[in-house]
């Protein structure tokens, strides 16, 4: 290396100090429009790509699922108002003139950015694993309800439940409530189908 060249390196160091902020600027701005676009992408991918009925799904997957995208959601939407921040500064902030101020300020404000894009990046990331758990979440959990549910009407009252079997002396049907109940055929007066037993 040069002298010259020193010098130069030199010089790009000093310079440095002053470029640090509006650098970080530019970088928080990127930031911001991935943030934003990425939150976009997202919604859209939940409406269009998700299970068209979450009721479909048990009640502990679809409050979970719910909650998770709701958290992500909030998550990014921080995330997005932390490089928000970052990219333009707190509104209302005076800059003074004075160089020693000046300096003061500019040495806090790329403090503050990079503490903002730090916090950004951390809600971005947790944001995207929330709402890829919902949607694996909704994806993959069946609802364990009974599909082959009825009504059987005897004598002595009604039993809903799913169909077990029935022969010529027995209808057999598990219920929630009760287990399993045998019903003798002389005594039930119609079997239908029930689309649920006192579910929602």
């Amino acid at each position: 290396m040069t002298a010259r060249s020193d010098r130069r390196w030199a010089e790009l160091a000093r310079e440095l100090e002053f470029t640090t902020l509006p650098e970080l600027r530019r970088q928080a701005e990127g930031w911001r429009t991935g943030l934003t676009g990425l939150t976009a992408l997202l919604a859209v991918l939940v409406l269009l790509k998700g299970r068209d009925d979450l009721t479909a799904l048990p009640d502990w997957a679809r409050d979970t699922a719910a909650g998770l995208v709701m958290s992500s959601f909030a998550l990014l939407l921080i995330g997005s108002l932390l490089a928000v921040r970052a990219a333009h500064g707190a509104p209302g902030k005076e800059i003074l003139l004075g160089g020693q101020a000046l300096r003061q300020w500019t040495t806090q404000e790329v403090s503050r950015v990079r503490r903002a894009l730090f916090r950004a990046t951390v809600c971005c990331v947790l944001g995207v694993v929330l709402v890829v758990g919902a949607l694996v979440l909704a994806w993959m959990t069946t609802d364990a309800a009974p599909t082959h549910l009825v009504e059987v009407r005897t004598d002595t009252g009604a039993v809903c439940g799913e169909l077990v079997g029935a022969d010529r002396r027995n209808v057999t049907v598990r219920t929630d409530a009760e287990g399993v109940v045998v019903a003798p055929q002389a005594t039930v007066v119609s079997v239908r189908p029930a689309p649920s037993c006192g579910r929602p």
